[in-house]
This record gives structure tokens, C-alpha cells and sequence, in this order.
């Protein structure tokens, strides 16, 4: 049958057609061998584009589609659904990248980027050229949902999904749900208690039916495709029998050995029998193998005796679960920057430098010191200098910015003028009150008295001269508003540190296949169009995991991701890959390099037959076993080793041609 080619070159507003000569480019390709006709078009992916190529499609009898624009990842299966809604298969639609990687990437030389244009459109009409049309098939899809991480993001997200009668098992790593919220006093900007807004939906979760409540535990292991994912989860042994106890507190109040708090940050003592925090999900003692005198002597049975109900259970041992979902969503949550190696700020050598979320702890009306800020001496701190951007927006330690840290530092500002009316300093860089009602709140801290001091904070010392400074520190920077050196002594100062990626992210990434970005955060599909969804479809990324934010947008994002795993549950099917690997079974020699190398664990070496299996339903036709195959016995459909070579020859031809 004759090939019959329509090639459409987008100009997607002036970031192509900015850069290079869309009508040269559009006149060369309709040149080609085999393009029956050649377009191009301010915007292919709006409906006036997609309209043109179905009416091409129907009327010249187009059999093949190459678009020139964006990404595949952007909008391949914008374009397919296209040309499927006209009647051609939708796997004979081809795009050539001819903006990421030519007019990004040469927008100095308009000749340059439009010659390589040329030479992807010549490579792409050959590629096409070679597309078979496959068949589109579908799986069905399991209606569970697995949520990862106990924090807002997936407190709100499990609950959601919980509201449409759908199973949701929630796994958290800590001994109770609540995350990084339940350690903060107020929130912005209407100063409303965290806990008084958190411990509903915490208790939502234990009351509803359709939430499963895994906490202690951890996702070691994630298998499967989206609608059909196998998840191993480690559950810790508590060794306490949760059907038995009654938060009695006898066990805790007995036990001997004292910690540091990590909920606290190192603020209180906890036993190495406790529960996080008073209020915590499921309100169920865990005992601290670490440091618990049973499992390191084993001549310790104190909890046990005392408890009244007989709940302690030192046998009990670590259980492997086994869960399906349809859809997973990873909210993992954040950890804060150590500032202990930004040494001008003292932090860990003068005893009244602290961290914003230390200082979060004791402004609790349930933390350490019942809210009441006080001095390492005990005493109540009459000035107060808060640091702000310390590790963030800073090229030696985290570029980016941290997002809720001005906004937050207000709140101490405002807290502390209003409880202890001392004198507060806020060292900033830059004001960024970017949310609702977070302007106002700047003004009404102003207006209270708070001194802003715009500069860059050099060194903090308790080196002075003068004697109504002795026992106080020194904040030494320069104030760029008005031009000046600044030397201001406070007693207390609170570093506003950086939001950043947890310790364990690169574990976490390397279960559940997550791309990370620069800063370590991991990354979306698309920051815009698809700020919830990750590279491996049915896997959704929420809340601070995926980039500094606050409550507010963290709770918006994670409702999203819910109505994502809600249409997918309600589809009740979903699309599989159509270009999968296939082998050869006269060639292969049964290696295991294919098996080896697969990230998706598509491939299996039958042992009986000596050949590699590929699982079509597993397989996301990335091409790694192709390419690694010694023996060349697998192939990826419509990526065929003829296909590529004719695609990299008509390339490099074209390029050569133009050039010379």
C-alpha cells in the first residue's frame, strides 16, 4: 500500500517559530518522498490544529502522521487520539522533538536550528514511514489505592479517595499518622492551631471503613503496572498487642530509659517505650528496640510488669504483607536542613541559636516548654533575631527557595510580639508573601512593631566589647536598603532553615521508579499540565516529596491526585502499552541479560524452554533489553533495527547536504 505521509510543524507561539523558519522548514518537508502534504500552524495541540489533522487525514487519505513540535512525552497521545478520532490507527502518528532540542537549544543561529529542524523532519517522515499499525489493548484495574507517607498530603489524599467508597491502605513510616503538621503550633496566616485542624482528619482515618491504617511500616518492594501494582510492605513489630492496650501510660511512665525526642527535636526525653505525641494515630505505644534495655540486655521487663493489661509482647516479630492497588501515591514528606555546617550562624556553639523547627516545639501549646519560649537559662528572651533563607537560595548549600520560610518566619514575629512583646528582627533577603492573605499578614507584623532589616546576615558572635551586651549575640551583616553595617545584640536567635528532599529519597526513588530533579525532589511528568503524575504511569507524587509547599497547596495537589486515582478506579480499565519487546525465539540463547537489565521486571528466562518471556502487561517498551541483547533476539515494535539505522543514514544525509 502506498505510503501517504502529512507532516505538521508547529510553531507553539514563538518558542519554535521564534528561533527557526517554520515556512522554510514547512516548504522542505512537503519536498519529501512520500509527504502528500505539509502544514504548519501557531499551536498544532489546540482544536484548531488537531481539527486539521483529522480533516487531512479524510480527505487526502493520509496512512501516516508526523507532528514537529513539543516533546512525545507532552503530547504524543494528544496527537494519536487525533488521528484515532479520524479513523487511522493511532500508533502510524509519529512526532519529531524540533523544539526542546533545536530552537531551545540554538536560538543564537536561526540558520543552524533550522537546518537540524530539517534534518528531524527528514529522519521522522522515514521513521514513520516504518510504523506498523498496532493494536491498542486494555487491563483491567484493581479499585484499591496505596498511599505512602502519614503526613497532610496523604492524610487528605487516603480520605478522598475513602470519601467514593474505595479501598485505600495507607502506609507510614513513624509509629503514628500526622507527619511534619503535627510538630507545628499555629499556621499561616490566620494563626489557627495545627493540631486543631489535623486531629479531625486523623481521626477520620481511624473511623473510616474504608481506610486501612498501616503505620511502622514501610513499601520495600513495588511490582506490576499502573491498574495492577503488587506492593511488599514491612510492618514493624510494636511489641505491643494493639487489640489490648488502652493508652493507659503505666508502661511509659515505669520505663527507666530516657532519649532525646525526635518529635520534640531533641527538646524533651521520651522513654523507649512511647508515643510520639499525645494525640497521636493509632494512640498505641511502640517500644524502641535501640535503646529499650529487653532487647539489648534482655534483663528488663518493667513495661511488661507494669502494664495492667498484659499488652507487651516482647515475641512479637516484623510481618510481610502483600497488597494490590490500582494506583499509588507517594507522599513521603520532607526533612529540614541541619544548619550545623553554616558555622557564621553558630548554631550548636551558642546555646540560644535554634531552628525554626525547634522553636516550633516550644511555641506548641503541647511542646516541651507548654509554650512558652524561654532561654537555655529558663529565662524569657526580651529580643529575637530571626535568619531567614539560612541554606536556602544559596548556592553552597540548597539554590532554591524554600517557599513557606518568609511566611513562617512572620508567625514567629507575630507570636512573639504578641506573647512576649520583645523585640523582633527579621534578617531577610527578599519578602516573598506569594498566597492568599499572606500580604496582609506582612503588614499586620509590621504594623505590630516587627523591625524588617533587608540584608545578608555575616556572622553570628558573643564577642563584644560593651557591657550591657555581655551575655547576649551578636548579629553581624549589612542592611543593603539603607547601605549600612548592622550590629544588633538580641538573646535569642531562630534560623529559618531550608525545606529539603528526606534522608532515604534515593530508596524510596529506586522502589517505586521516580525520576528526581536537580534539587532532589522528584519530579513530576509536567510541571504545569501534570503536576501530580511521575514517569511510571499510575504512580503520582504529592506534597512536599516533590517540591517545597505549603498546606494549603499541599492539600490542593494531594486532592488532585486523589481525583487521579478516582477516575482511574472508575474507568475500570486502562490502556497498556502497544510497543512492547518481542523475541525472537530462534536466536535467543537464554543469557539473562534482557532479565537483568529490565527496570519494569518485563522479562523472565524460561528455564524449560531456554528462552527470555517478555510480560506484555509489564513492559513499557523503553527499548534497555533491545540494546543490551548480545544475540539481538529482542525487538522493540516500531523500533525496528532498520528502521533506526534508515532514520540515523536519512539524518545525517540531510544534515550534510544542508550544511555543505
Amino acid at each position: 500500500m502506498e505510503k501517504r505521509v502529512g507532516v505538521y510543524i508547529c510553531h507553539c507561539g514563538s518558542n519554535i517559530a521564534g528561533y527557526l523558519d517554520v515556512e522554510k522548514l514547512t516548504e522542505y518537508a512537503q519536498s519529501l518522498d512520500s509527504v502528500v502534504v505539509a502544514r504548519h500552524y501557531a499551536f498544532m495541540c489546540s482544536d484548531p490544529g488537531q481539527d486539521m489533522i483529522k480533516d487531512d487525514i479524510r480527505e487526502l487519505d493520509l496512512n501516516r502522521v508526523l507532528v514537529c513540535s513539543c516533546s512525545p512525552t507532552l503530547h504524543l497521545r494528544t496527537f494519536r487520539e487525533a488521528c484515532q478520532a479520524a479513523g487511522l490507527n493511532p500508533h502510524l502518528c509519529e512526532m519529531a522533538t524540533i523544539r526542546e532540542i533545536c530552537s531551545w537549544v540554538h536560538s543564537h543561529d536561526e540558520q543552524a536550528a533550522t537546518e537540524k529542524a530539517m534534518a528531524l523532519v527528514a529522519a521522522g517522515v522515514r521513521r514513520v514511514l516504518y510504523r506498523d499499525p498496532l493494536e491498542t489493548r486494555f487491563a483491567p484495574v484493581n479499585p484499591n489505592t496505596l498511599v505512602v507517607g502519614g503526613g497532610i498530603a496523604g492524610i487528605q489524599t487516603a480520605l478522598e479517595i475513602a470519601d467514593s467508597e474505595h479501598k485505600v491502605f495507607l502506609v507510614e513510616k513513624e509509629p503514628s499518622i500526622g507527619g511534619r503538621m503535627a510538630q507545628l503550633g499555629k499556621t499561616f496566616p490566620y494563626l489557627e492551631p495545627a493540631m486543631d485542624i489535623l486531629a479531625p482528619r486523623m481521626k477520620q482515618m481511624v473511623a473510616s471503613e474504608y481506610v486501612e491504617l498501616m503505620t511502622y511500616s514501610e513499601v520495600t518492594e513495588l511490582s506490576g503496572y499502573i491498574g495492577n501494582f503488587k506492593a511488599i510492605i514491612n510492618k514493624k513489630a510494636r511489641n505491643v498487642d494493639a487489640a489490648k492496650c488502652d493508652s493507659c501510660g503505666a508502661c511509659w511512665e515505669k520505663c527507666p530509659v530516657e532519649v532525646d525526642s525526635e518529635f520534640d527535636h531533641g527538646l524533651s526525653k521520651r522513654k523507649a517505650i512511647y508515643r510520639p505525641f499525645p494525640e497521636a494515630v493509632p494512640n498505641i505505644p511502640v517500644i524502641d528496640h535501640e535503646h529499650c534495655n529487653h532487647f539489648l540486655s534482655g534483663d528488663c521487663t518493667i513495661c511488661q510488669e507494669a502494664c495492667p493489661v498484659k499488652a507487651i509482647d516482647y515475641e512479637q516479630e516484623d510481618e510481610e504483607i502483600e497488597v494490590e492497588a490500582g494506583a499509588v501515591i507517594v507522599a513521603t514528606g520532607y526533612d529540614t536542613l541541619d544548619p550545623t555546617p553554616i558555622t557564621q550562624y553558630g548554631y550548636g556553639k551558642f546555646d540560644n541559636v535554634i531552628t525554626s523547627p525547634e522553636f516550633e516545639r516550644m511555641a506548641s501549646a503541647s511542646g516541651p516548654t507548654g509554650g512558652n519560649i524561654v532561654l537555655k537559662d529558663s529565662s524569657t528572651p526580651k529580643s529575637v533575631a530571626i535568619i531567614h533563607c539560612v541554606g536556602s537560595r544559596d548556592e553552597n548549600y540548597r539554590q532554591y527557595c524554600s517557599r513557606v520560610c518568609c511566611m513562617y518566619s512572620l508567625k514567629y514575629a507575630r507570636f512573639l510580639k504578641e506573647t512576649l512583646d520583645a523585640d523582633v528582627y527579621q534578617m531577610y533577603i527578599d519578602m516573598r508573601c506569594f498566597g492568599k492573605g499572606h500580604e496582609e499578614f506582612y503588614k499586620e507584623a509590621s504594623d505590630a512593631g516587627v523591625n524588617f532589616v533587608r540584608g545578608k546576615v555575616a556572622q553570628v558572635t558573643d564577642i563584644t566589647q560593651e557591657d550591657e551586651e555581655k551575655g547576649k549575640l551578636i548579629v553581624v551583616g549589612e542592611d543593603t536598603l539603607l547601605g549600612t553595617l548592622i550590629r544588633i545584640p538580641v538573646d535569642m536567635i531562630i534560623l529559618s532553615v531550608a525545606m529539603q528532599p528526606r534522608a532515604e529519597t534515593d530508596k524510596i526513588s529506586r522502589v517505586f521508579l521516580l525520576g528526581c530533579s536537580a534539587d532532589g525532589f522528584f519530579l513530576e511528568r509536567h510541571p504545569k499540565l501534570d503536576p501530580v503524575g511521575t514517569m511510571l504511569d499510575g504512580v503520582f507524587a504529592v506534597g512536599c516529596c516533590q517540591g517545597p509547599k505549603d498546606i494549603s497547596d499541599t492539600v490542593a495537589q494531594a486532592t488532585g491526585a486523589a481525583a487521579r486515582a478516582i477516575e482511574l478506579i472508575s474507568k475500570g480499565r486502562v490502556e497498556m502499552e502497544a510497543a512492547t519487546a518481542s523475541v525472537d525465539e530462534e536466536v535467543c540463547s537464554a543469557c539473562g541479560f534482557c532479565e537483568a537489565i529490565c527496570a519494569y521486571n518485563a522479562i523472565e528466562v524460561d528455564p524449560k524452554k531456554r528462552l527470555a518471556v517478555v510480560n506484555e502487561a509489564l513492559c513499557k517498551g523503553c527499548g534497555a533489553c533491545t540494546v543490551n541483547c548480545p544475540s539481538k533476539a529482542l525487538q522493540l515494535k516500531n523500533f525496528g533495527p532498520k528502521q533506526l539505522m534508515d532514520v540515523i543514514d536519512e539524518a545525517t544525509k540531510e544534515y550534510a547536504g544542508l550544511a555543505s
